[in-house]
């Protein structure tokens, strides 16, 4: 692992997180993450202390062996810093904490008081009857009105359970830090991760609310083989071969082409954005 560094002092530091389990269907969220950890070579600033967070026979320790010596890796969440030349990212992952939420919340919150974001930004994906053959729709939603149309997002209604994800936003709100939540739909009947379709998703939505380019790496092309090993898989099922053109039916019958007044908001927006970028 790299060597640690601070969190203070950041440029225009920005927050991503995402979290395994739960809030990660086909492991696209946490694939962001890891995604541009591997591609920045991110820097670990710390890692929480798995004793008090995980139930090691729910998330196991896993064993590898590093030059010949054998290093016992512990389930938990880390936190790194991606320099780029625009601004810090600080990415947040790790599987979804099993015990003391509120105090697991706590701890990053006291963190990212530190950092003093320009904006955090959670990801999750779940599954739904979305079509692997048709773009993965991405949800947005932001914690506050301004934001929402600054970004061309809604504030969130949702009601009912929710996740480590969930709460993070919650409490990030409650504290005054701008928040966005994003969510992927990945197809139900092809849940076994990885989804690099969902992560490619994800990440092409993130470079519209962060305004910045972020490198895709092999993902797009492993976006496209993964499309074609469903197809080959599917191909020899009838019935999954129907019920996926009926969702393909049903997709496009509900895509509608957006208006004038829809186009040129989102102009609106993409000048304030870059505006503010350069002031």
């Amino acid at each position: 692992m790299a060597e640690a560094r601070g969190l203070r002092g950041l440029r225009n530091p920005a927050v991503i997180a995402g979290f395994g389990g739960w809030n990660d269907a086909g492991e696209a969220a946490s694939g962001v993450i890891d995604h541009l950890v591997d591609q920045y070579k991110a820097d670990l600033a710390f890692a929480v202390d798995p004793e008090e967070f995980y139930d090691f026979q729910v998330n196991r320790p896993t064993t590898r062996l590093v030059d010949g010596n054998r290093i016992i890796e512990w389930p938990t969440t880390e936190v790194l810093v991606a320099s780029l030349p625009e601004r810090d990212l600080v990415l947040i992952g790790g599987p979804e904490p099993n015990y003391r939420w509120q105090e697991y919340v706590s701890r990053l919150l006291s963190m990212l008081r530190t950092v003093k974001p320009e904006v955090v930004v959670l990801l999750g994906a779940l599954l739904t009857d979305a079509p692997h053959t048709r773009p993965v729709p991405v949800t947005g939603t932001a914690s506050t009105s301004a934001l929402a149309d600054e970004l061309g997002l809604e504030v969130s209604d949702y009601e009912g359970p929710t996740g480590i994800v969930g709460v993070l936003a919650h409490e990030c709100t409650r504290a005054g830090m701008p928040v966005v939540s994003m969510w992927a739909s990945v197809p139900h009947y092809v849940a076994e991760p990885p989804n690099p379709q969902g992560t490619l998703a994800l990440l092409t939505r993130l470079e519209d609310v962060l305004n910045l380019p972020l490198d895709p790496g092999e993902l797009q092309k492993d976006a496209e083989q993964w499309i074609v090993q469903v197809n080959e898989l599917v191909s020899d099922d009838p019935d999954i071969s129907s019920y996926i053109n009926a969702l393909e039916e049903r997709r496009d019958e509900s895509t509608t082409t957006p208006s004038g007044d829809v186009i040129a908001a989102e102009f609106e927006r993409y000048l304030r954005r870059r505006d503010r970028r350069r002031g």
